[in-house]
């Protein structure tokens, strides 16, 4: 009932807001195409590949631009009704204006027929028809980082992206964080795939770098945002190519590390589009090193030690599709699908050597284990969008649908010389969600704009845990378990309603205020034949959200920023799952089905300025969390080893408050030489609350920190030279420390083929073979320690090569649900663990 309710007030909000302000006049959309031919005004010859730019009657700029044929034929598309010119220029030839080029919407296509052309005795330069971005854009409400202006990303995939973008980290297992917070929304072209709500770090290392065109960081998203994700939101943009008739591009490369390697392919023809994509990445086979120590003294009468040492073979490959299609009925009316297919997985195989004292009864055992790991996922994201454009300029209605299809597979089999029996679990999960979003836009006047809109998604997920009990007679037999093995089913529903208004007022001000209500309704039901106190639980919840901006421009080169905004971080299904993963038998997890969301509130305070081609973004803020979730491990006894080890399980520990600030800065000290830099720094002291108290053995107030430092040298020529460098401080819990990492890297890339082709060298860590990561963990009763070597070393040969004349458009999709705490974002399923997570 109260689904129905919110979805009613919000389509009574159009209704009020069109009778209030009634549309009228003016705008349309892209309907159709001006043509013709190029001839020799002389010798009646076709000029072929000559340039053709289109401007508005009145314009100074180029809207769009295409390249004749070897019949000097001519056509753009995608033109709206209106008055516009020609410009021609041709190397050897005079540059000409060509003006009467009327487009209407009864009439949308322009045939100039013949336009004959003068030589001339001087060569022109050729008309450039797109505008470079810079490779870091300071807007409203996000930052934009145009990774397809980095050369050192080539060859590398979207981990590597990620660790460049200002306020952004990403650890050694690829969890990402946006100003230190792990609660971070990772969209693919403003919606979430499948697979990501599953396991975000692998399927960010299948996406090739040379598919990214930018990221979009957004902090303080408005209400017109899902509330989810209290860090923000992060929107990676993949290359969408639009012209007319036919283009496509191909990169890849190959390395001592990994290889990747991606195809774009792409049609255009007056009111149709369609764009296809695929792209792969595979790692070589890797060995990393690992170590492990705990001290397990729960009590007077137990107090043991482990200490462990071995090696984790790891192969990883992964392939993502896309195939988008757009079609324009007539000026007011478009349909867009898309389809996004992805694949992917690794293996492992660990080896290791333990030995284990008890202290109390002075004598000490030796074992060893070989862990083999299969790990898949896969699925789709489908979406079918409906725009429909009113009379008014900028009024518009968005219908959008989605289906998200994903599977995940976990399977583990544990052999042990002694101490433990071997195990074998077989964990998949099953992801579908179906999305229905509705958007509506009405600039009332030059001062007031409405959006407001409304969402209803359904969430099905089905958790498996197949669990194998090893022979009696031979060990490497096994046999079902179904006392040991589980099912969880989740079922969560989402219905959202929310109004942004956009106030531009005189003297440089503007207002962005705006409001959502999110009704959640969750129920899940673990069962399992050997646990009889495992019971279905219901969890219904309300939250409202407000967001406030406030912009003043105080010059065309400076701008400041107020703003407010509420998050909210729903526990995924990792953190719910009830199920034991025992993975590792000393240090097992447990999902806690009673955990509540996360709610973080957020003041900013930000400055911009631009000193002719400097920028310096500088900001502050200050963030309240309650109901923080973090991981909470206690010592316990193994029931099938009789050894301590420890349990983790996901709990509302308390709150957190904490001061930050970011700086980021652009600045170019001599001639084709830029330098980029940014640095955030933020306060963590947690106030945990009832019987957390007692876990926290980290007292102090902590700053942690990340940074990104790049020079580049661009020679003009299609020479460019690139080196760069990032970090971050450990990440603190109230009981230790996560890894700290850093990288360094430098590339060079030469353009040619009026850089239509390149070919480039990329390095990583050159002066060492291996980075280290040391965890620590502590509370009362145990102390845990734990260091991972992982080989980043790194060469590769970077390959481009593009065909056509091409112009870059964003994703028309229009539904993202920026949903779910992901947790350490890797591989999920009934057991919710990674079982080599930590390998990139």
């Amino acid at each position: 009932m109260k689904q129905l309710l919110i979805l009613i007030l919000i389509l009574g909000s159009f209704v009020t807001a069109r009778a209030q302000y009634p549309g009228g006049g003016g705008g349309s959309t892209t309907v159709g195409k001006v043509s013709g031919v190029l001839v020799d005004s002389v010798t009646k010859q076709p000029l072929m590949y000559a340039s053709v730019a289109l401007f508005r009657a009145t314009g100074s700029s180029p809207i769009n631009g295409v390249l004749t044929d070897d019949k000097g034929s001519f056509k753009i598309d995608g033109v709206k009704p209106g008055e516009y010119k020609l410009r021609i220029t041709y190397v050897g030839y005079r540059e000409k204006f060509v003006g009467g080029v009327t487009t209407t919407d009864s009439k949308p296509d322009k045939n100039m027929g013949q336009i004959f052309v003068r030589s001339s005795a001087k060569n022109l330069n050729e008309v450039s028809i797109t505008a470079a971005a810079p490779l870091i854009e300071n807007k409203i409400d996000k930052i934009v980082y145009n990774a397809e202006k980095d050369l050192t990303s080539t060859g590398g995939n979207a981990t590597d992206v990620l660790q460049k973008v200002p306020l952004v980290a990403v650890d050694i297992n690829g969890n990402v964080s946006l100003r230190g917070d792990q609660n971070v929304r990772v969209l693919i072209n403003g919606k979430p795939s499948g697979a990501t709500s599953a396991s975000l770090s692998d399927v960010l290392k299948t996406i090739p770098a040379d598919q990214i065109k930018s990221i979009e960081v957004i902090t303080s998203p408005s209400a017109k945002y899902d509330a989810e994700g209290s860090a923000g939101i992060i929107n990676i943009i993949t290359k969408q190519k639009n012209m007319s008739g036919l283009s496509g591009s191909f990169s890849g490369g190959i390395g001592t590390r990994q290889n990747n390697g991606n195809f774009n392919l792409n049609y255009n023809k007056n009111r149709f589009s369609l764009s296809m994509n695929i792209g792969g990445n595979y790692t070589w086979p890797q060995t990393s090193l690992t170590t492990f120590d705990n001290d397990i003294h729960p009590n007077d009468t137990v107090h043991t030690g482990t200490h462990s040492a071995g090696t984790n073979y790891v192969k990883r490959y992964g392939v993502i599709g896309n195939i988008s299609s757009n079609y324009d009925f007539n000026a007011f009316n478009s349909l867009h699908t898309n389809i996004r297919l992805n694949q992917g997985g690794f293996n492992t195989n660990a080896n290791t050597l333990s030995t284990s004292t008890n202290f109390i009864a002075d004598t000490s055992s030796a074992y060893s284990s070989n862990s083999l790991g299969h790990n898949s996922f896969g699925g789709f994201d489908w979406n079918l969008d409906y725009t429909h454009k009113f009379k008014t300029e900028g009024e518009e209605l968005d219908i959008s649908t989605q289906w998200t299809h994903s599977k995940t597979v976990q399977d583990f089999t544990n052999y042990y010389t002694a101490q433990f029996p071997n195990i074998k679990d077989n964990i998949d999960g099953l992801n579908n969600e179906y999305t229905l979003q509705v958007d509506y836009t009405l600039p009332i006047n030059k001062v007031w704009k409405l959006e407001a809109g409304g969402k209803d998604i359904i969430r099905r997920l089905v958790g498996n845990s197949d669990v194998f009990d090893p022979g009696v007679d031979d060990n490497t037999v096994f046999t079902f378990d179904p006392f040991n093995s589980s099912q969880y089913n989740y079922h969560q529903n989402v219905t959202a309603g929310y109004m942004v208004w956009t106030i531009t007022l005189p003297k440089g001000w503007s207002i962005l205020a705006g409001a959502r209500d999110e009704y959640t309704s969750i129920h899940g039901a673990p069962t399992s034949a050997g646990e009889d106190d495992l019971q279905p639980f219901d969890n219904d919840y309300n939250t409202f959200i407000p967001s406030l901006t406030i912009q003043k421009k105080l010059s065309a080169t400076q701008t400041i920023k107020l703003a407010y905004s509420k998050r909210i971080t729903r526990p995924s299904l990792t953190f719910l799952n009830p199920y034991v993963n025992k993975t590792n038998v000393l240090a097992q997890t447990e999902g806690n089905p009673a955990l509540s969301p996360e709610v973080s509130q957020t003041i900013e305070f930000d400055y911009i300025t631009f000193i002719k081609s400097s920028v310096l973004n500088t900001s502050i803020y200050y963030k309240h969390t309650a109901g923080l979730i973090e991981s909470i491990a206690q010592p316990f006894i193994d029931s099938a080893s009789h050894l301590p080890g420890t349990l983790t399980t996901f709990q509302n520990i308390g709150a957190n408050n904490s001061f930050g600030g970011s700086l980021f800065g652009s600045v170019s000290p001599i001639k084709n030489v830029t330098v980029r830099a940014n640095i955030n720094a933020y306060t963590y002291k947690p106030d945990p609350t009832g019987l957390f108290v007692s876990d926290k053995t980290q007292d102090g107030t902590y700053i942690q920190y990340n940074g990104f430092a790049m020079a580049e040298l661009d020679l003009k020529s299609g020479f460019i030279a690139s080196v760069f460098t990032f970090g971050s401080s450990p990440r603190h819990t109230i009981q230790g420390t996560n890894p700290s990492f850093s990288i360094l890297g430098a590339g060079v890339r030469q353009q040619f083929m009026k850089k239509k082709a390149s070919i480039g060298i990329n390095v990583l860590e050159p002066f060492s073979k291996y980075k280290n990561f040391n965890s620590n963990l502590s509370s009362p009763g145990f102390t845990q320690t734990s260091t991972f070597q992982f080989p980043f070393r790194s060469v590769g040969l970077t390959l481009q090569y593009s065909f056509g004349k091409t112009t870059f458009s964003a994703d028309k999709t229009k539904i993202n649900n920026d949903d779910t705490k992901q947790g350490d974002q890797g591989v999920g399923g009934a057991g919710g663990g990674t079982g080599g997570g930590g390998n990139r």
